[in-house]
């Protein structure tokens, strides 16, 4: 893997992660829509659709999307946290994990270190160290990544997280491809 593809990786999931802690302000969503993409595939074509998502909509619109799926009082319509999906066991191997890579939960953040977010923060921490990556992408990532996405594109007020969501989906596909083509 190149320099500029490991930085392009690292990019996207802090993109990923800052989409997911809360919805985008109207800059970042100008932003998406003004970037520039070359290429060809199925992450081009998620990017340009999250592209178009950003133009036709503002950040009113997205915040109460983002309550609607994400947020609310007691279980939200659909859970960014892999502890949802996978069992009690698979978040104490996460905090065993985070603890041997030395990556400390942040103080000022009220989500959990299972977030999708937070999971994308901790892969974007680990840049550089594609077998530390390869291993806690599929330890805390893969295993319910695609739950998560699935959920996103069924919940009928979806529409902006449904091109975020798809993004993501192209994404995580295209990691866990390069992932098993790396030597163990």
């Amino acid at each position: 893997m190149t320099e500029d593809e490991e930085y392009a990786r690292s990019e996207l999931y802090g993109l990923l992660s800052m989409l997911f802690y809360g919805p985008p302000s109207q800059v970042v969503l100008d932003l998406i829509t003004d970037a520039a993409i070359e290429g060809e595939g199925a992450l081009a074509s998620g990017w340009r659709s999250l592209q178009r998502a950003s133009g036709k909509t503002d950040q009113d619109k997205v915040l109460q999307e983002y309550r609607t799926l994400f947020a609310g009082d007691g279980q939200p319509a659909v859970a960014l946290c892999g502890s949802h999906y996978l069992s009690a066991a698979a978040l104490a191997s996460l905090h065993e994990d985070l603890a041997r890579l030395g990556l400390e939960r942040s103080e000022h953040l009220t989500e959990g270190e299972d977030h999708f977010a937070a999971l994308c923060d901790a892969m974007r921490s680990l840049h550089g160290n594609l077998p530390a990556q390869r291993a806690f992408f599929g330890a805390h990532i893969q295993p319910w990544g695609m739950q998560l996405f699935d959920a996103i594109d069924a919940h009928p007020g979806a529409s902006y997280y449904r091109a975020a969501g798809g993004l993501a989906r192209h994404f995580v596909q295209v990691e866990s491809q390069t992932f098993a083509r790396m030597p163990a």
